[in-house]
Parts: structure tokens; sequence; C-alpha cells
């Protein structure tokens, strides 16, 4: 791809806006909340794939396993760019829908998106969405060493300060909570593949195996071995394709916290007071009871 595409993007994220502006009941940042009617009136395709997900909760990991996957595991194709190039993101608006709309059939993209806030033209025509979802705990704390790092996002404070903004949903993106069981009340009407971080890390073959499947593709074992071994936690790590270190500090500042921390589950238990841990365990109850839905937060 171009390389003054990526240079574009990253212009266009070095001065996003960090104000949370409320869009149909969830904050989002004034950056995106500026165009708006660009990203809602998105024109889908029949045929896109889509990567949704909640933040930090293994979107870049998907993407990559879904890039590899459709393109056969050829490994030289997804290193064709950096991973937001090659995925365009819906968030970002102008740079990233040029992107996608000059992109041939069948495309790749990825949002953040509340379900309700769903650009329509998904809803008619025949795309297939991998929504991949994380227990909310480790969430929590990835998405504020994220938040310390990424200059496009609000300060966080302290850390007493954002638990507490992340429990009540008052954040980028808006709730946890009402991100998972809104998207999980949807797989049902569309073509929806709900995924799990944690088995995601549990039994990486398996899910792979899973997303392939619901792609309608059929890879050979070695094949499957080969995107395995790709975006293991350590091979993404040290790709500048995926790890975002081509980004400039003016965006994501590596000297706070690298992009890819971890990609453990149960890191959680490194920074929740028993307190905490108690108070998020009454609202994950409270808002997660009778949805059906249940997530691990240790292996």
């Amino acid at each position: 791809m171009d390389p003054e595409i990526t240079e574009k993007i990253m212009q266009e994220m070095a001065i996003s806006k960090t104000t949370l502006i409320d869009i149909e009941g969830v904050p989002m940042l004034q950056s995106i909340s500026d165009v708006w009617d660009t990203i809602y009136n998105f024109q889908a395709r029949d045929g896109d794939v889509v990567v949704v997900s909640y933040p930090k909760s293994g979107t870049t990991w998907t993407q990559e396993i879904l890039d590899l996957i459709l393109q056969d595991g050829v490994v030289e194709k997804s290193m064709r760019a950096p991973c937001f190039v090659r995925v365009p993101f819906l968030e970002m608006a102008y740079t990233s829908l040029e992107v996608a709309n000059s992109m041939p059939s069948p495309r790749l993209l990825k949002t953040h998106l509340p379900v309700h806030l769903m650009p329509p033209s998904f809803w008619e025509k025949n795309v297939k969405i991998v929504y991949v979802a994380r227990n909310p705990k480790d969430c929590l704390v990835s998405y504020y060493h994220f938040h310390k790092m990424d200059n496009t996002m609000p300060d966080p404070g302290t850390w007493e300060n954002f638990f507490s903004t992340f429990l009540s949903g008052n954040i980028s993106w808006g709730s946890w909570f009402d991100h998972v069981i809104g998207w999980w009340n949807s797989k049902g009407k569309h073509q929806i593949l709900y995924v799990f971080y944690e088995d995601m890390i549990e039994d990486p073959q398996r899910e792979i195996q899973r997303v392939m499947r619901f792609l309608g593709k059929d890879l050979p074992e070695e094949v499957l071995q080969k995107i395995q071994h790709h975006t293991s936690f350590s091979s993404m790590k040290a790709n500048p394709m995926v790890n975002y270190d081509v980004l400039l500090p003016s965006v994501l500042d590596t000297s706070i916290s690298t992009f890819m921390r971890k990609g453990t589950v149960g890191d959680w238990k490194n920074h929740l007071l028993v307190s905490q841990n108690i108070l998020f365990d009454e609202e994950y109850k409270k808002k997660l009871d009778g949805s059906g839905l249940s997530f691990r937060t240790e292996l």
C-alpha cells in the first residue's frame, strides 16, 4: 500500500481531540463526534468482514487472525502494510474510510461501536461480523494502561478514578456491560460469531478453526499452524506491522507502556484492591444477571 496513506492516517491520529461527546447515550471522542455523519453513513458491501470489540479486548489479535485467514495464510501478504491500514478503523473517519472505499472486496474492517451505533448499511448487506469479548477486569486494566500511553485519549487520572469511570461507563465507547450484552443479544439476528478472548488464550488453534469455518474457508492444518504461530503474542509484539511501533510518540508514547503489553488472563489481580474487586463483582452480577453471558477472569 501507498506509504503516504500510512503517513496520512498517523497524522490524523496525532491531532485527534480528547474531549468526550455524547452520541445517543454513548460517550465518544470529539474527533469521532465531529465526523459522525460520515461514519454513520458509511456504505457496507456484500462480503465485508468486520472485527468488532470493546477497546482492549483482543481486537488487533483477532483482526490479524482474520486477515491471515482471508489471505490463505500467506504471511508476506499480512506484512503489506501496518494493521491500521490493512484493516480500516471506521471511527478513524476520513482517511481510514477513504482507504476502505478504495479497497477491493472482500474487505476486512474494524470498529469499537456498540451495536446500536453501527452504520445501518451493515445490516442491509451480506456482512460477517466477528465480535471478540474479554473479561471486564482485564479489559479495565488494559484500557487504563492504554489511556496512559495513547495521547489521543483523555487523561485517565489515578487508578482509583479510572476504576470508577470504567464501572460507570462514562468512558470512550461507553459501558463495557452495555457493549458486550448488546452484541450478545444481536448474534441470533445477524451473521455474528461471538468469540471470547479467554477461549483464544486457552486454545488458539480451536478458535482459529472456528473463525475459519465462519468465514467459509477450509485451510489445511499446516496453514492453520502457521497462522497460530504468526499471531502468537510474542510474534505480534515483535512485528512492526502489528505492534504500532510505526506510530509517532505524539500518538502512542511507548516509553510509558507498549501497545501490546501482556496479553494474559488474570492481570487484574495485580491491580484491583480487595474492596474494588467486591464492588466490581456486585456490578457484574447486577448487569449480567439473566443475560446468558458469563466470563472467565482466570484460567
